[in-house]
């Protein structure tokens, strides 16, 4: 979508090296190849039965955003844009945060979504609706689409904390942030619960100190900073009190909704034995990116992987991470394994 979005001035994931593991190919994806929802399609859930969940790979709603072919949106479309944000871009400027990458935050996003719905519905005919009012039925056949759909909430809510930690914004804003984001996570479901959605999927953050971009932002010379695996255990503190957080307030939505499937996607836990036990997955390194510039981490804040001046390691999959703030496509395989076979989900 971000790639879409800025055809006049291309992004690097538009160019190589991104996409080169899996697809041969860049597709905008910020990754050398599949993310973590590419691997829900033909993975395998460890339920009474070995069973594949039959998805395609979810197209980008602004490769069709005038829903000349909505039959493509049927079996799934993806809101998501890189840099995007829970909060919207004027109350985190208001906080001093400026996020140049994108103004398509939650809110837009579901705006979006509540737009393309009544093109995605179909009536007893089979055919699509294109308004919302045409037919009786229609908002019934709309609450039946969204009853039958998987609502993957993200993962959202990061990109507001990584922004303020490297635009230097005081911890006290920072641990505002975070009831205001989950509200605004809480609020989003609220409303497609309200259109008809049942089942949502809403992950956590990762470990936000072991991420080459902030290892190198907040690199100290104490050792006491870091812990064992050489991850920045303040950034993972406050990574486990967002988590927390969340857990907490989807617990309360399950309660006030208990016919909802409300799934939290753990993927701190979920990531954490790429870094407890990498070589038992291939992994050579952990912290340093695949894709950068220079230094310890292979990060260089004012160069992105793919400009003149940065390098790409010969051989990804043994790198958990791709460009100092995305997983390998490897990783992602690595942690969409623990979310699929239930070892990190609640419930």
């Amino acid at each position: 979508n971000w790639v879409i979005l800025l055809q006049q001035n291309k992004p690097t994931p538009a160019f190589p090296p991104f996409g080169g593991t899996y697809f041969h190919r860049p597709t905008g994806r910020c990754c050398d190849g599949r993310l973590i929802v590419d691997f829900f399609g033909t993975a395998s859930l460890k339920l009474q039965s070995t069973q594949k969940l039959g998805l395609p790979l979810v197209p980008p709603y602004f490769r069709d955003a005038n829903c000349s072919n909505c039959r493509k949106f049927q079996k799934g479309v993806n809101f998501a844009v890189v840099g995007a944000t829970a909060l919207d871009n004027a109350y985190l400027a208001r906080k001093g945060i400026i996020n140049e990458l994108t103004n398509v935050s939650l809110g837009v996003q579901l705006g979006l979504l509540k737009t393309l719905l009544p093109s995605l519905c179909s009536s007893s005919s089979g055919k699509y609706l294109q308004m919302l009012l045409f037919l009786p039925n229609n908002q019934k056949s709309c609450n039946e689409f969204l009853n039958n759909s998987l609502i993957l909430m993200g993962e959202i809510g990061g990109n507001e904390f990584n922004l303020a930690f490297v635009q230097g914004i005081s911890s006290e804003v920072i641990g505002g942030l975070v009831p205001e984001v989950i509200k605004a996570i809480s609020a989003a479901i609220e409303e497609l619960i309200e259109l008809g959605a049942m089942t949502f999927v809403v992950p956590g953050t990762i470990p936000l100190g072991c991420l080459p971009v902030l290892l190198t932002r907040f690199r100290t010379s104490n050792k006491q900073a870091y812990d064992r695996y050489g991850c920045l255990i303040w950034l993972n503190d406050f990574a486990h009190y967002y988590n927390e957080y969340l857990k907490k307030e989807l617990e309360s939505m399950r309660r006030l909704h208990p016919r909802i499937n409300i799934i939290y996607a753990d993927y701190y836990q979920a990531s954490m034995p790429l870094y407890l036990s990498p070589r038992s997955f291939g992994f050579k390194s952990t912290l340093t990116a695949c894709c950068g510039g220079e230094g310890p981490y292979n990060v260089n804040v004012t160069l992105s992987c793919g400009d003149p001046g940065t390098k790409s390691c010969d051989d990804p999959s043994s790198y958990v991470n791709w460009d100092g703030a995305h997983f390998t496509d490897e990783a992602h395989r690595v942690i969409s394994n623990g979310l699929l076979d239930g070892s990190c989900t609640i419930p």
